[in-house]
């Protein structure tokens, strides 16, 4: 089999916002690498670096140190390839926004300013919440929305904009138990023809699901999902870790995939 070219390749990364450049890192000397249809996800303590690596991929930082590669150009060049799915998006109540104007947003950077959306834009809108298993909710107003819902016409709106790639920061906050196994099993249909990077404080989600698994507390480490211990939580959160066993009656997301071996830091 041929040896696939990675979609990111990240080298000898480092970042610190402060001055000089090179002092307080908040990233050190980061290797990653993500290939086509990878299943990625990224742990680690808050302030370990998670959101900051997300913005180097997206092109809205520059690193200190080394280089960055998206689809085999500067990470700034790809932005319009990378669907991003925030952990908070902010809507404003009082806009009358329907769940269709909001993934129509995905389609601003392939549309022409101040033009109307044509219908090949509108098809396109509507074809994504195909995607993401939302399309009874097209003409719904998004502030009547649950998180689950919410989260769907986020992805939604990223794959409008025909990305290749898809990150998602903390996908399964706030959503109840049967909401995050809806949206685990969207994620494993999409990842079969996208790749997909997560970032995610739920250890349980991210081992039991996920293919790989980056530790990132300043300096990064990769694990196959199966692969990740109590021990190598402790290295990375710097505390106490337990795994939690639940025979598979008593899993709370009643998913046939768990493997019933929840870790979780305490």
């Amino acid at each position: 089999m041929a040896e696939q070219t990675p979609i990111i390749e990240i080298k000898h990364v480092s970042f610190g916002y402060a001055q000089p450049p090179g002092t307080g890192l908040v990233l050190e000397d980061i290797d990653l690498q993500v290939l086509p249809r990878d299943f990625l996800g990224i742990i680690g303590p808050n302030g370990g670096g998670k959101t900051t690596l997300l913005k180097i991929i997206l092109g809205l930082l520059k690193p200190q140190r080394g280089t960055v590669k998206v689809f085999g150009r500067s990470a700034l060049q790809s932005c319009r390839s990378i669907g991003y799915v925030p952990q908070h998006t902010r809507l404003d109540a009082t806009v009358p926004a329907s769940v269709l104007d909001v993934v129509l947003m995905g389609r601003l950077g392939r549309a022409s300013w101040g033009a109307r959306f044509g219908s090949s834009h509108v098809a396109t809108a509507r074809q994504a919440l195909i995607e993401a298993e939302a399309e009874e909710l097209t003409d719904r107003s998004m502030r009547n929305l649950s998180g689950g819902q919410r989260q769907r016409v986020l992805i939604a709106r990223a794959l409008a904009s025909e990305s290749k790639l898809l990150l998602l920061d903390e996908p399964t906050a706030g959503v109840d138990p049967g909401a995050e196994r809806s949206l685990t099993n969207l994620l494993h249909r999409l990842n079969q023809n996208i790749a997909i990077v997560v970032v995610s404080h739920d250890v349980a989600f991210v081992s039991t699901h996920l293919k790989r698994v980056a530790c990132l507390n300043r300096q990064l480490t990769c694990h196959g999902a199966d692969e990740i211990t109590d021990e190598m939580m402790a290295l990375t959160y710097h505390s106490h870790v337990r795994t939690v066993h639940h025979h598979e009656q008593q899993c709370p997301l009643a998913d046939a995939g768990c493997d019933h071996n929840h870790n979780g830091s305490t």
